[in-house]
């Protein structure tokens, strides 16, 4: 089967499973003259079903993911205005749309100064450089306006030191290289993604004098844990040796500057010096071809087998490089962060459709816009669907045969990547009015990983209204099974009332839904279609490679 149709069937599904949300629940005929609830007339929502158009989502995508779109770039404000031309559509447009500002604090890397990481050898001249740049695999990451890789709100700073291998940077893992007699003042720690936040690795290492982070992916981590680093892209579709995993280090959600307020005019911002969240010390990402150059060449103690990985050597701790690698023995590692801190306008956008019965009822369906580089898959393919909803509802709005029951908000949020911002600051703004009218707050930042089953977090109100929606819609690809059934193959558990049904998974804090729950106490749901993580067959085949 061919990508673009794989990604079709995918798109297509999450984009009628949000209908059959909005609509199956939330909506009546617009003739309706009680307000009583009712039910959608079920031949309404079968036209509307109709009508969703899997080449318009595709082509959506390709038009989102062209370029990178960091959050306040040039190109991330274009989509701004896209979104705004859409839902002002005299065709298909909804009832108002409209962008709202704030100003917040991002943090971005020196165009003049790159980060780099060095090792320096005995005599202080640099003997290695790990990579500036990811290599230009597919021919994308080698434009202008690729971001190099950064931990993003990490301080500027020139550490050096001796490296140690502190595992995924967790409290005890220091307390780990402590018992072992490893003395961690002045060092630079390696660690690898998971077991803590970001963040929380850089505070981690902190607390034990340590001076500076790299963070990398270990191959042992992605794809339920591979066997060896040849099992990434372009073999499968996880990061190649030079790829680097962007993200926030801020630790808290919402702009730095305004704690629990909106980054209005009026609002009060916190003294730069007195904001917490941010690590404490340089912190630079790697890929993991860099970080075995630095990992299989340390001396020390061999590291405990729940350390140990897959970059085809055996971990040890350090301090510093074995007599016999490929670095002078009292080598030390330099990292070099010029980071810098900058407020910069970042936009939300929002398309209403007014309800017919309850309009100060709100239904909030939503996703972020910006990305780290091209965001494909995340938020692209979030908003390609969000557009597509939007455009069928609101062409039968113009013709005036339908309006929901309730208030329907569609929301692009800003600059999600930085730390929720976009959306912590639209829920500070209107805190109360969120709080005591939102129905429930639906995120679909990735509408497709792939097409094997539907993954649903939510809480727990929501079960009852997934459920039901996915028994009304075919699961896509061969065979005649409703989403329903399909996702319980996948994901299941057993019910003392109902039997076997569905696993709805929680919520964290990890997307837009975040500041809805934790801060407002509203009911949330977060959906994807993603493949089946108990096989390999994520793995890419020859016939699929390079697509």
């Amino acid at each position: 089967m061919q990508w673009t149709k794989v990604l079709g069937l995918g798109l297509g599904a999450a984009a009628l499973l949000g209908l059959g949300i909005i609509l199956g629940h939330f909506a009546i005929p617009k003739k309706a003259n009680s307000l009583a609830p009712q039910d959608l007339d079920l031949e309404i929502l079968e036209t509307v079903m109709g009508q969703l158009d899997a080449h318009r989502i595709r082509e959506n995508l390709r038009e989102l993911s062209r370029e990178p779109h960091l959050a306040s770039s040039p190109r991330d404000e274009d989509l701004v205005q896209l979104l705004l031309q859409r839902w002002k559509d005299p065709e298909s447009g909804l009832d108002s749309a409209e962008a709202s500002t704030y100003e917040v604090l991002l943090s971005f890397p020196s165009q003049e100064q790159p980060n780099v990481v060095d090792i320096v050898g005995p005599t202080g001249g640099i003997i290695h450089s790990c990579h500036r740049t990811e290599e230009n695999v597919t021919g994308e990451q080698g434009g202008p306006d690729v971001v190099q890789p950064y931990a993003a709100y990490a301080p500027s700073g020139t550490p050096q030191g001796l490296l140690v291998y502190a595992n995924r940077g967790a409290e005890e893992d220091f307390k780990e290289l402590q018992t072992q007699g490893i003395k961690l003042e002045g060092t630079i720690a390696l660690t690898r993604y998971g077991g803590v936040g970001r963040g929380a690795k850089a505070v981690n290492a902190a607390k034990h004098g340590v001076a500076g982070v790299l963070v990398y992916t270990d191959p042992a981590d992605i794809n339920d844990g591979l066997s060896s680093p040849d099992e990434t892209f372009p073999n499968s579709w996880y990061l190649p040796p030079s790829g680097v995993e962007r993200g926030s280090y801020y630790e808290y959600f919402g702009d730095p500057l305004t704690p629990y307020l909106p980054a209005v005019p009026s609002s009060f911002r916190v003294d730069l010096a007195n904001v917490s969240g941010f690590p404490p010390i340089p912190t630079q990402p790697i890929g993991f071809q860099d970080a075995r150059d630095l990992l299989c060449n340390l001396n020390g103690t061999l590291a405990p087998a729940t350390w140990q990985g897959a970059l085809g050597c055996h971990y040890r701790l350090g301090p510093g490089f074995r007599p016999d690698g490929d670095f002078p023995a009292d080598s030390q590692v330099n990292v070099s962060v010029y980071n810098r801190l900058e407020l910069r306008n970042s936009s939300n956008v929002l398309g209403i459709i007014r309800g017919a019965v309850e309009p100060d009822r709100y239904v909030l369906y939503g996703n972020h816009r910006d990305s780290w580089v091209h965001g494909a898959v995340d938020p692209s393919s979030g908003t390609a669907v969000l557009l597509e909803l939007s455009r069928v509802l609101g062409t039968l709005l113009k013709k005036g045969t339908w309006r929901p029951r309730r208030s329907i908000v569609f929301a692009s949020w800003g600059a999600e990547e930085f730390g929720l911002i976009g959306s912590t600051e639209f829920t500070e703004e209107f805190f109360n009015k969120l709080q005591e009218r939102t129905v429930a707050y639906i995120n679909v930042d990735i509408s497709v990983f792939a097409n094997a089953t539907l993954r649903v977090q939510g809480t727990p109100p929501v079960q009852s209204v997934v459920f039901s929606a996915t028994k009304e819609i075919r699961s896509p690809g061969p065979g005649d099974l409703s989403i329903y059934d399909n996702w319980i193959r996948y994901f299941n558990r057993s019910s003392p009332v109902y039997g076997l049904v569905p696993s709805l998974g929680s919520l964290g804090a990890g997307s837009d839904y975040a500041p809805f729950v934790h801060f407002l106490g509203i009911s949330s749901m977060d959906i994807a279609y993603t493949y089946d993580r108990a096989s390999a067959a994520i793995r890419l085949w020859p016939g699929q490679r390079g697509v």
